[in-house]
């Protein structure tokens, strides 16, 4: 396969990823009209048009889709190759795309990124604060980190954490005003503060361990929202029953800021992983960060 075609290959991979031109442009810092004619040149080469432009958007034809799906992973396979083969002769540098969710960062993160980028220098640490489930091979990331119960399938994983708690707190105000829980039944007189899912928009249903078997609370909502860090000031105010990963919560409980409830209804929550694609870790920008990590905390 010549040079040119690899590339034009890799300006189509963008567009249909992108789902236009000048989406491939921004995502591969080039020119509109570069983009486009890389793409002229690989449908005049094929002799098939493989996309269908109109004003308002550009579809894949038959020709394109089936183009495609037989890349489908073999254009990044090359990339990494050839970073591989380069990286034997050369320190450590390019871009690291980290994804992860805020909670991981304050817990994990937050302490050693800047050790990671003085130790580093000539590597671009690009950090993606996502809440949602996230599959890296779509998003082009090199590394992700999520609770071992919501990895991406075929991936490699190493644990960074233990096993956590789902801590439930309230402020001492709110303890003075409306009583401290201890049960489940006295629980569900209270009003949660509740976590919704940044991707799925799904409200994060409270769970309890009752004597070793789980059980699904129903509650009043006192508030909803997307990030740990409102939810946290939220109970702080006493505006209800917090739940949080404990780790995030723990500084606040040695404060006084906020009181533990109900600590033997706490639920476990699987141990944060680093997770990233098989071939990925060849290349060595990607491997001094996920050494690192496992230095860290493995």
């Amino acid at each position: 396969m010549k040079g040119s075609t690899f590339n034009q290959l890799r300006i189509f991979e963008a567009i249909v990823a992108e789902g236009s031109i000048r989406g491939a442009a921004r995502r591969l810092s080039m020119a509109a009209p570069s983009v486009s004619l890389a793409l002229q040149q690989l449908e005049t080469q094929l002799d098939l048009p493989l996309f269908q432009r109109s004003t308002r958007k550009i579809e894949l034809t038959e020709a394109g889709l089936l183009l495609s799906q037989r890349i489908d992973g073999l254009m990044n396979e090359l990339d990494l190759a050839f970073e591989s083969v380069q990286d034997l002769s050369s320190q450590p540098s390019g871009v690291v795309s980290l994804n992860l969710p805020h909670f991981a960062f304050e817990c994990l993160i937050k302490p050693i990124y800047a050790e990671f980028c003085e130790r580093y220098p000539d590597i671009e640490l690009e950090l993606y604060i996502d809440d949602a489930k996230v599959d890296i091979l779509e998003t082009g990331h090199d590394i992700g980190i999520r609770f071992g119960h919501m990895l991406a399938p075929n991936t490699v994983a190493y644990p960074l954490s233990k096993e956590l708690k789902d801590a439930l707190f309230v402020s001492p105000a709110y303890a003075e005003k409306h009583g401290v829980p201890t049960t489940p039944d006295e629980l569900q007189g209270h009003k949660l503060i509740r976590y919704r899912f940044i991707g799925s928009n799904k409200l994060i249903n409270l769970r309890l361990n009752n004597n070793g078997q789980e059980i699904q609370l129903a509650m009043p909502t006192a508030l909803v929202a997307n990030n740990t860090d409102v939810m946290v000031d939220a109970a702080i105010q006493g505006l209800g029953v917090g739940r949080m990963a404990l780790p995030l919560v723990e500084a606040k409980f040695d404060k006084g800021e906020l009181i533990p409830v109900m600590e033997d209804y706490w639920l476990s929550i699987p141990a944060l992983h680093i997770y990233f694609l098989q071939n990925s870790q060849k290349t060595k920008r990607v491997r001094v960060l996920v050494d690192f990590l496992k230095e860290k905390y493995f």
